[in-house]
């Protein structure tokens, strides 16, 4: 699935007539280079979401017969749903019994989708030490500066969330809450992992993965809610799995002064 739905505000003015999927980057436009990843990954089928110039996007689509692949539109046009909602309203357009891989529209980077799609999703029990727990998503992350960061243990199983310049935290454990919350803010990133009392730290790159599974879990969310706000809630009663990729080359091509650094970028990965 490709979340294509967002307002893209961050770009304007250039999504004030265009949605932020269509913004060109190295000549070409945003969704059309994650679709030809997806699709060199050995994608066929696709989901993608849609709001803000929703028709642009569907247009774009059409022209381009699709690339070749299976595309269907989860229509978002008269309510944007975020990306929780998101992906909950597209579930019958999804093939049944399969892995969801999930891309930001707006993400550049340098993972091997397949490789990533293909992961063992079991988790490590934090009772009995034995990787037999089947996880409910798998997100990817790596170490980069942020303010942001998700919170794992040792063997990478989602704990919390925490802000290293206000201190906020979210977890469901109140030990590792606890923990998060004694420490003295704000915390200054250096280019080294950072880790808080054995609590592990990485910054989420907008690619994950859900199990149809997921889906029992979000009956009595509301019809709009973000994914990874649900994720932090869910995580103590369903594991989620955090993929690090220690090399990972990322960009996040969110803001209209990252447009050129972003044209730098695509260049760099095509050199690879």
């Amino acid at each position: 699935m490709i979340f294509a739905a967002g307002m893209g505000t961050r770009l304007k003015p250039l999504t004030d007539t265009m949605p932020k999927a269509l913004v060109r980057v190295g000549g070409e436009p945003l969704i059309k280079r994650v679709i030809m990843n997806l699709a060199a990954a050995g994608v066929d089928h696709i989901v993608v979401n849609v709001h803000h110039f929703s028709q642009q996007i569907i247009d774009y689509l059409k022209a381009n017969d699709n690339f070749g692949l299976d595309i269907k539109i989860s229509d978002e046009t008269e309510n944007l749903l975020d990306t929780g909602g998101g992906l909950r309203k597209a579930a019958r357009l999804f093939h049944n019994n399969y892995p969801i891989l999930i891309h930001n529209v707006d993400i550049l980077s340098n993972i091997d989708l397949r490789k990533f799609y293909t992961q063992d999703p079991k988790v490590t029990c934090p009772d009995c030490g034995i990787p037999h727990q089947k996880a409910g998503a798998q997100v990817l992350v790596s170490w980069r500066k942020t303010k942001r960061y998700l919170v794992f243990n040792d063997t990478m199983r989602l704990l919390g969330w925490v802000n290293i310049e206000t201190g906020e935290v979210k977890s469901p454990y109140e030990d590792v809450k606890a923990t998060l919350e004694q420490k003295h803010y704000p915390i200054e990133a250096t280019d080294e992992p950072l880790t808080i009392d054995g609590l592990r730290l990485f910054a989420f790159s907008g690619i994950h993965i859900v199990y149809p599974e997921l889906f029992t879990y979000m009956v009595g969310e509301p019809d709009k809610f973000p994914i990874m706000d649900f994720y932090l809630r869910i995580c103590r009663r369903v594991p989620i799995k955090g993929y690090l990729k220690t090399d990972l080359k990322l960009m996040d091509v969110g803001k209209l002064n990252t447009l050129h650094e972003a044209e730098r970028f695509v260049e760099e990965l095509n050199k690879e």
